[in-house]
């Protein structure tokens, strides 16, 4: 395993590292994907007609800042080696507003967007900061296991905030306590998992940036790297096929729960277990496909998981049983983990190795571009066609067609070379 790393790293701060992405999932797990959502559009938003547009349009507004900001927040952290810092200011701004979802109840629609708004924003401006390290963590050779590590160990993260609140959520129910009362604490729950597993990341992980003094402000910086893009033409190119290939992923991860219980008629506790057992399939495809990533190459691993996104929302489309929605479901999973774990790692093997700040805040920007246009697609097409949940799933998938078809553009090789001699 150290053969894999880079010099002078060691295992634990590879495992610190991981432990970030096993505390953030959490946020993602619960308030994104599994509870916070659907408590939004049935409880809080009184399932108006507009609800689900609503709840894509915050995420999305949150994710157009994060486009904004996050390659200046990139370019800055590299210019003063202060990855590290920025990414402590955006872990607390997360957990803080994500802790006071706690006094958001029905009818307290504007609280709820603007909070997760907030929230998301912080929350993906953390994401796009530990993905920086890859590079100065893992073997140019191994990004995509050492990528799968850490997305693997973040769905288990997810897989264990989100048991502790069902097993709340449970006894809860039990009781007779109503959502109105329950899902608000299940943000404390949420905002206090990812303080605590985030803590070890700031203990161990090692800052090795060095200061650039005199380098340009982050803008003028980061208008000359996108100036000199034409000499990462690969790097390039995959940063758009992630624009459309993630609007899809965004959509789904998002959209979950609502699919689960406006379509499938799931419960709460089902679609709970639901995206428990999807977690676990989320974490065995990101650790097995880093593995094939590096054997078979990055193209064609990640080709092999647009794939099964495509095929995952035909399955969904025609679901008329919960036994074909959960393999939907699960192929979902596995595609997630694998896809998102792969193309970090193919950023990071594209991205010149001085620069990695920067160039994730990129990559950061293509992910987050795509999160604004994937869900409102999604979050229209219900709007203008009734509530139609599965011609807006369908429609989702068409990000997944093209994402694949920009895929074959790419050669690897030819941009690694140019990232190297940069």
């Amino acid at each position: 395993m150290r053969s894999l790393l880079a010099p002078q790293v060691k295992l634990h701060e590879v495992w610190a590292w991981s432990m970030y992405d096993f505390a953030n999932s959490g946020y993602t797990t619960v308030v994104i994907t599994a509870v916070f959502g659907a408590f939004f559009v049935s409880v809080v938003a009184q399932n108006k007609p507009w609800a689900t547009f609503a709840w894509t349009a915050a995420l999305s507004f949150s994710y157009a800042a994060i486009l904004v900001t996050g390659p200046l927040l990139g370019a800055w952290a590299d210019a003063h080696a202060a990855k590290k810092q920025v990414l402590l200011v955006s872990t607390v701004g997360c957990v803080a507003f994500t802790a006071l979802l706690f006094y958001v109840g029905p009818g307290d629609v504007l609280a709820a967007l603007v909070l997760i708004a907030l929230s998301n924003y912080f929350f993906g401006t953390g994401e796009n900061l530990i993905a920086a390290f890859l590079p100065e963590l893992a073997d140019s050779k191994a990004m995509g296991r050492v990528s799968g590590w850490g997305w693997s160990f973040g769905y288990l993260g997810g897989l264990l905030c989100l048991g502790l609140c069902l097993y709340y959520i449970t006894a809860s129910q039990s009781s007779g306590v109503p959502a109105a009362v329950f899902v608000p604490v299940t943000m404390l729950i949420t905002a206090a998992f990812f303080a605590l597993a985030a803590t070890p990341t700031f203990l161990f992980l090692r800052e090795r940036a060095v200061p650039q003094p005199g380098t340009e402000g982050p803008w003028n910086r980061l208008k000359q790297t996108l100036r000199q893009s034409r000499e990462y033409r690969d790097l390039r190119r995959f940063l758009l096929c992630i624009l459309f290939y993630q609007a899809g992923i965004t959509a789904v991860i998002s959209l979950a729960a609502i699919y689960a219980q406006e379509v499938m008629k799931f419960t709460t506790e089902q679609t709970i277990a639901l995206i428990l057992v999807v977690n676990v399939t989320a974490a065995a495809g990101a650790f097995g496909f880093g593995y094939l990533q590096d054997a078979i190459g990055h193209v064609r691993a990640i080709a092999l998981t647009l794939v099964g996104w495509i095929v995952m929302i035909v399955i969904a489309f025609f679901s008329v049983s919960a036994g074909t929605f959960w393999v939907a479901a699960n192929l979902a999973g596995l595609c997630m983990g694998a896809s998102q774990a792969a193309g970090r790692a193919l950023v990071g093997y594209l991205a010149p190795p001085s620069r990695a700040g920067e160039f994730f805040g990129l990559w950061g920007l293509a992910t987050k571009a795509a999160s604004i246009f994937g869900p409102l697609t999604y979050g229209a097409v219900t709007w203008i066609f009734a509530g139609n949940h599965r011609l807006a799933i369908l429609a989702t998938g068409v990000y997944f067609v093209i994402g694949l078809l920009l895929l074959r553009t790419i050669d690897v090789e030819r941009g690694r070379k140019a990232a190297a001699a940069s």
